[in-house]
């Protein structure tokens, strides 16, 4: 089999640095990655390109790749994209929409199909009040997709325009059996927690920002009420999930946006772990109000039912193998000396 081309945008974070390891372990493909940032020392020796600066500005720069896989991680996300919304547009969706008309650009000229995998959220959801949010139970793709944030709005139009260019553009829709040329599939995360990155301050880290800072022994100010639950997962399911999906056969999907979910938690619960790990920890609440009201949109559980009947979906980790086999043990040994003082 020959080497695959594959471009991973947004290669430094959380997501990104998981998804180049993890491609790499697999073996068999050409990563050319993207990002703002310089490559952290970690991944740096498994990318054979790396395009540093405004992918906005660079999307120009691809055409002239030859890509089997595109994994589009690069994103303004939710807190920052609420305070600089022109800004997370033009990331978010134009970003978007130039790698996905690149990509469609070069499926139809080529006739190769490409695939497009991106990583869409929880935050495409959006609930009006508390009280229908606790009545919705397990919430269904196609259901409460009302976000109230930038990048809520950016994430759940992005996903309409994989449709479009993959399924409608150039209306290939009308012939008898239109080629799939474009294969866009896309994954609404809950909110993910990695043992080996810090947090970024993205609105669902409240939970691992609380963690660090108790293994640090660090007093931590919780900015959600006690009660806010929603959904999460530990990242090595995170890229399980998109390795899964990227391999499953076309013919076996039904949809092209998937929910996918581990455990859901709240803030209290996140708290009692912390404290019974660390019982020294500090940790107090208060939420902010902006934060919380984002938070308090997004449903407390997903169902992911379609993901588990299509391509075999199941995390590794629920709430307590996460805790014992994958948090809990990289914070003793990040925060040795300091949790140990914790402890004392």
């Amino acid at each position: 089999m020959s080497e695959q081309s594959v471009l991973v945008t947004g290669a430094c974070g959380e997501i990104g640095q998981a998804l180049v390891q993890g491609l790499a372990k697999r073996g068999g493909c050409r990563i050319v990655a993207a990002d703002l940032a310089p490559l952290p020392e970690a991944i740096k020796p498994l990318v054979a390109e790396h395009l540093q600066g405004d992918l906005v500005n660079k999307v120009k720069i691809f055409y002239d790749y030859d890509f089997d896989i595109i994994f589009h991680l690069a994103a303004s996300l939710s807190s920052k994209a609420e305070v600089a919304g022109e800004e997370a547009h033009r990331i978010n969706v134009e970003g978007t929409m130039g790698l996905l008309m690149m990509a469609a650009y070069r499926s139809e000229k080529y006739h190769k199909p490409v695939k497009f995998l991106f990583p869409s959220s929880i935050a495409a959801y959006g609930f009006p009040n508390l009280e229908a949010k606790h009545a919705a139970g397990r919430v269904k793709e196609d259901e409460w997709n009302t976000p109230h944030t930038m990048y809520g709005c950016n994430k759940l139009y992005c996903e309409k325009l994989g449709m479009y260019y993959s399924r409608y553009c150039g209306q290939r829709h009308l012939d008898p059996e239109p080629p799939v040329m474009l294969d866009f599939r896309a994954i609404r995360f809950p909110g993910l927690i990695s043992a080996f990155t810090l947090p970024s301050g993205g609105t669902s880290d409240y939970g691992p920002e609380m963690l660090h800072h108790a293994a640090q022994g660090i007093p931590y100010a919780c900015f959600v009420r006690e009660d806010t639950k929603i959904s999460f997962m530990a990242m090595p399911d995170a890229i399980k999930a998109t390795f899964m999906l990227m391999d499953a056969p076309r013919e076996k999907l039904t949809r092209q946006v998937y929910n996918i979910d581990a455990f859901s938690l709240t803030a209290a619960g996140f708290r009692k772990r912390a404290r019974a790990a660390f019982p020294a920890a500090q940790i107090t609440f208060a939420p902010n109000p902006r934060r919380q009201g984002i938070v308090d949109s997004w449903p407390e559980d997903v169902d992911d039912d379609a993901a588990r009947q299509d391509w075999g979906w199941q995390p590794d980790y629920d709430v307590d193998r996460f805790f014992e086999e994958y948090f809990l043990p990289e914070m003793r040994k990040r925060y040795k000396r300091t949790s140990a003082r914790t402890n004392e």
